[in-house]
């Protein structure tokens, strides 16, 4: 089979069904008109050809570089998506009528967010919508998460956060993590009361009564014994056998890993 056309993220469907053993993310690989179920293609020689084109994921534009995973600089420093609280929630001002849009902020910043524990490499903190659960979780990788606190807006899930950080991870160790050296000892319930004593009192009542641990299962056949990381702006073409799927990660046979979101906007052929 052969695909071409433009590359976005993977989309990927979870579900922890009660009582059962959980089934592995599944993954489809957007390209041009296509979706490609990753899934199915474990254990098979993928040949990848970057055709040196690249496109803005919001506009279209050919452009030479992306910016923030995907856009043209004009898009860049003017969408909302793009607006410095999307990695840094405490900086949003929605709240106070502030943003690049107000109309995108309504349906993204001024809605319940949650503040959650997650073990990727080891234990972390983040924020994220609650329209992004658990999709926000399998992108980073995390094995397991836990939901520490609900607010009803962005800017004060961040303000979590921030006091968080000083105590916690906030970034995941990508390498250790596409290598499985995950911190197996992390504790999420001990982990969420230790938090909830650190914050301030105007901040404790957000904390949830939360207690489900979502476990998330990776199909992956084989991890890399040491990582290297593809890149299309470096390498044009590359051929290797899919030994697993981890985050936005594809994992290759002979040590290499590819980050799909990386290289959003990306005109590729993909043939097997």
């Amino acid at each position: 089979m052969k695909y071409q056309g433009v590359i976005l993220k993977m989309e990927s469907e979870y579900r922890q069904e009660s009582g059962s053993q959980p089934h592995a993310v599944e993954y489809t690989l957007p390209i041009g008109e296509d979706g490609v179920a990753m899934n199915r293609l474990l254990g098979r020689q993928l040949e990848f050809r970057y055709l040196k084109k690249i496109y803005c994921i919001h506009c279209g534009a050919l452009i030479k570089k992306s910016y923030a995973q995907g856009y043209c600089y004009p898009c860049f420093i003017s969408l909302p998506e793009t607006d410095a609280c999307i990695l840094r929630p405490e900086l949003c001002r929605a709240h106070e009528g502030i943003s690049r849009d107000l109309e995108w902020a309504k349906q993204n910043c001024l809605t319940d967010h949650y503040v959650y524990l997650a073990v990727t490499s080891g234990l972390k903190v983040g924020v994220t919508r609650e329209s992004q659960i658990p999709t926000r979780w399998i992108d980073q990788g995390a094995e397991a998460a836990l939901i520490l606190a609900r607010t009803p807006n962005r800017y004060l899930a961040g303000c979590i956060e921030v006091v968080l950080k000083e105590h916690f991870a906030d970034k995941t160790n990508w390498r250790n993590m596409l290598t499985d050296n995950v911190d197996q000892t992390a504790n999420l319930l001990t982990a969420k009361e230790r938090a909830g004593r650190l914050l301030p009192d105007e901040l404790k009542d957000y904390i949830t009564d939360e207690s489900r641990i979502t476990t998330i299962t990776y199909p992956v056949n084989s991890y890399p014994s040491k990582v290297k990381s593809i890149s299309f702006d470096k390498t044009e073409s590359f051929k290797a056998t899919l030994t697993g799927i981890k985050g936005q990660y594809l994992l290759f046979d002979d040590d290499h890993v590819l980050n799909i979101r990386k290289h959003n906007g990306y005109l590729i052929d993909l043939e097997y």
